[in-house]
């Protein structure tokens, strides 16, 4: 309805005011939908809509309803807070607004086209089975145009000889080379056309994304800068060493990693921005570009096994007893805690609840010792990691929690168990202890990783390395009876 419109205001143009004024007036605005994709330079949706020359009203729906049980966990809830902040500002400074709404993407779509006579929404497309839903939704009821641009190449585009999509990794990566590099990233919009009246919006701040009672994102407002101009600062201190990665990646207490992923996660920079911007660094750069080629393969996944993330891919493994019970979810919080008296896994696990993320060496170390050492079912710690992780993504979890597993369609193997003393000491991750486990900071390299005895204010082991394996080895074995 007009009378909950907002006035608007101009924007840039190389037409006469007249001829603009005429446009306005008379060309029905479309919609760009945004999600996962919170950038304006190498978005196609948005340079479509405004290649249109119609007015364009870009709009973010928190979709809570949705999701439902895979709506946005506490950590992403901050990061998407600070993300919509800083991109309503670049649009303001643009000459454009972002809209603001909650509810069901379909419906508050629906509804912003009829205040506004819009009949086109222009969206990049999502592959989490509830944005696959929710495009079928809205796609009944407007003119919805989906672009790509959140992978590498479209997901589901990469096929098998005999057309059929790949399961396995590395047939994927390599056949997913052939189509790259990806196309040069599209420049922002030059220009914004905007409504004569603006639909109403929600404030930022009515939405509660911020943690207030208690406030425990301190730790994630010193470590990161949500938004665009954030990612572009993270990628390029990454492409001066990206070079070095495959030597420094696996080493917690160097920074080798990109730090990026938060970022592609939420679409603050796209995955063809990073490839162009360290693809000719060489050294080992290419072993960073296999990771960007894994995003694409999580979606592939996704793409054919909706469930993923709560479902094993291989059914045998519905019948392994996981541990429950009293204890199992004491073993559960002190995993949680950081209390396991492995200083790997508790600094890694504290590391995660104060920035909201952790080391990906570290990441498969920890998940490793939640499934076989403590034998505690993989979900607990998915649910876990997407609630506390800033990159919470629904096709790379669920990908890496299958693949430490073992229950993944392309996965380790059950029976390698990752030794997480040996791994500390491999990884030199001395450093790393002393920073997030301080009642162990006085100790040599000699007794970081494994303490010889016990130290004021640290746990003892919830389980020995041995025993833990052996539990593990014969509740696989009973499986494969």
């Amino acid at each position: 309805m007009r009378t909950t419109w907002q006035k608007g205001h101009g924007c840039n143009t190389n037409v006469s005011d007249y001829v603009y004024k005429r446009m306005i007036s008379t060309t029905p605005p479309v919609i760009v939908w945004l999600r996962r994709d919170l950038r304006l330079r190498d978005q196609a949706a948005l340079t479509a809509a405004c290649q249109s020359g119609a007015p364009v009203v870009p709009v973010y729906v928190l979709d809570d309803e949705g999701a439902r049980h895979w709506k946005m966990g506490g950590a992403s809830r901050w990061w998407l807070h600070h993300s919509l902040d800083r991109l309503g500002k670049a649009l303001a400074k643009a000459g454009s607004r972002l809209i603001l709404r909650r509810g069901s993407a379909a419906d508050v779509l629906a509804a912003i086209a009829g205040e506004t006579g819009a009949r086109t929404v222009h969206a990049l497309h999502h592959y989490e089975p509830w944005w696959r839903n929710a495009e079928k939704a809205v796609a009944a009821r407007l003119d919805l145009k989906l672009h790509d641009g959140n992978y590498l190449v479209p997901p589901g585009s990469v096929r098998t000889g005999s057309g059929t999509l790949f399961k396995i990794y590395t047939p994927f990566w390599r056949a997913l080379q052939e189509r790259l590099p990806p196309p040069d990233p599209l420049p922002p919009p030059s220009r914004f056309a905007a409504p004569d009246a603006w639909p109403a919006s929600d404030e930022l701040k009515s939405w509660d994304l911020l943690p207030r009672q208690p406030d425990w994102a301190g730790g994630m407002r010193a470590e990161w800068k949500p938004g665009e101009d954030g990612a572009r600062e993270r990628l390029g201190d990454f492409a001066d060493h990206a070079r070095r990665y495959a030597q420094e990646r696996n080493m917690p207490s160097i920074q080798g990693t990109s730090l990026l992923s938060p970022h592609l996660h939420f679409g603050e920079v796209s995955p063809a921005a990073v490839w162009h911007a360290v693809s000719a660094a060489g050294g080992s750069v290419g072993t960073f570009l296999g990771e960007i080629g894994w995003r694409d393969y999580a979606a592939n996944v996704i793409l054919q096994f909706p469930e993923y993330g709560r479902r094993n891919a291989r059914d045998a493994f519905d019948a392994l007893s996981w541990r429950s019970g009293a204890e199992a979810d004491a073993d559960l919080a002190a995993w949680q805690q950081g209390r396991t008296g492995y200083p790997i896994v508790d600094a890694g696990m504290r590391q995660l609840w104060t920035s909201g993320w952790m080391h990906n060496r570290v990441r498969m170390i920890t998940a490793s010792f939640l499934i076989k050492h403590l034998m505690i079912d993989w979900r607990r710690g998915e649910e876990w990691f997407w609630d506390t992780l800033v990159d919470a993504d629904y096709a790379s979890n669920a990908v890496n929690w299958q693949w430490t597993a073992g229950t993944g369609v392309d996965s380790n193997m059950f029976v390698r168990i990752m030794a997480p003393l040996s791994q500390s000491d491999k990884f030199d991750a001395a450093g790393y202890i002393r920073t997030w486990v301080p009642e162990l900071a006085h100790l040599g390299d000699d007794h970081i990783h494994d303490p010889p005895c016990a130290v004021k204010g640290y746990p003892a082991k919830l389980i020995e390395h041995r025993a833990a394996r052996e539990r593990a080895l014969a509740a696989y074995a009973a499986i494969k009876r």
